[in-house]
């Protein structure tokens, strides 16, 4: 089984948003039964809430599938569960470093090379979060598949 944990600041947003594209992506290759794909939130802010409206609108519009789910926050304790931990920007990724201890098995990595995700509570712009994110997804996908 190969693990993937999406990690965005709060969990309604971005996160989500790339756990379901991941989800459809590794279906349409056939290999869903393969992976177990997540998400969570370095902070605490918005545990327990479902995703944002307008994620989820633009997942509809681009023909995404997704359910109901309750944000929640990344632990420690799961470091060792995950094969990679994708954070969405370098704030993602600091903290991922802080709450995992420097990442020693260096399962922690950005979605994007050299470029963060936008967040789009607070841009407004979920076509443009949605477009680096698939990017993103599908990049991943692929390096998973030939690692």
């Amino acid at each position: 089984m190969i693990k993937v944990l999406f990690i965005c600041h709060g969990n309604i947003c971005r996160s989500p948003m790339a756990e379901f594209i991941m989800k459809k992506l590794v279906k349409d290759h056939g290999i869903e039964d393969q992976f177990i794909i997540e998400s969570a939130a370095t902070s605490t802010e918005e545990i327990g809430h479902d995703m944002y409206p307008p994620a989820k609108r633009k997942l509809t519009e681009k023909g995404i599938p997704f359910s109901k789910r309750h944000a929640r926050q990344v632990r420690f304790d799961e470091y060792e569960t995950w094969d990679y931990i994708l954070g969405m920007d370098r704030w993602n990724l600091q903290n991922l470093k802080r709450i995992f201890y420097n990442d020693k098995a260096e399962k922690v990595h950005s979605l994007l090379q050299n470029k963060d995700v936008a967040d789009p509570w607070y841009t407004d712009d979920f076509e443009t979060a949605y477009r680096d994110i698939e990017k993103g997804c599908r990049e991943w996908l692929e390096r998973i598949l030939h690692d």
